[in-house]
């Protein structure tokens, strides 16, 4: 699952919109943020299989991103930090750290078994990854579904709406682009481009919702 995570950041912003856009779109990706960081310095191990059907990745250690009881932490982690940095009300910070924990429930419909239930248990999976062009409809499908339920919202409220439309359609090219691209072998090169695709796609829905000026 790659955009799909994004659908879980729109639907939250629809349903507690104090926090940021930006806020909840890093943390639909928070997992994989420290994922990305883990497999660059060695500690997260991931590698490239070709002979696997749809997504090469065979992602064998993740125990501190991946494993149940680690999203959990990431997830409350999150929680307790968006309340003390962001300053946001208890409720909007639960909802910051219920979409990261949306990260591990998506996974676990796309990916194989790779998921730990507790750090050295069975691994969980249900494997969606193995039919790629339905796996990319349903993440595609996630984002418009969530994202169109945003769009009436803001524009119930008189809100501008092509912001959420321009960001949902960077997604969509993103997806495309990820989908198109040939993956590295290399940890630290798949590290490095799955980090910056993060990043840069945090920083486009802060501008997205770019707070307004005066």
């Amino acid at each position: 699952m790659f955009v799909g995570h994004y659908a879980a950041a729109l639907a939250a912003k629809s349903a507690e919109p104090r926090p940021r856009l930006w806020t909840y779109v890093a943390a639909c990706q928070l997992m994989d943020i420290g994922w990305s960081s883990l497999i660059m310095a060695g500690v997260e191990k991931m590698r490239i299989d070709p002979h696997l059907p749809g997504s090469a990745l065979d992602l064998y250690f993740m125990p501190y991103t991946h494993s149940l009881p680690g999203s959990l932490l990431w997830s409350l982690g999150a929680a307790v930090l968006a309340r003390l940095a962001l300053r946001l009300p208890w409720r909007a910070a639960a909802f910051v750290g219920a979409t990261v924990f949306s990260h591990w429930v998506l996974d676990l419909v796309v990916h194989r078994p790779d998921l730990a239930l507790w750090f050295g248990g069975p691994k969980v999976g249900l494997g969606f990854w193995n039919y790629p062009l339905a796996e990319m409809a349903l993440e595609l499908g996630l984002v418009g579904m969530a994202g169109g339920a945003l769009i009436a919202l803001r524009k119930q409220g008189g809100d501008k709406a092509w912001p959420i439309i321009a960001f949902m359609g960077f997604l969509t090219v993103l997806q495309m682009v990820s989908s198109l691209s040939p993956m590295s072998g290399d940890p630290v090169s798949s590290g490095g481009m799955a980090l910056a695709a993060y990043l840069v796609t945090t920083g486009v829905a802060w501008l997205a919702e770019r707070p307004k000026a005066g």
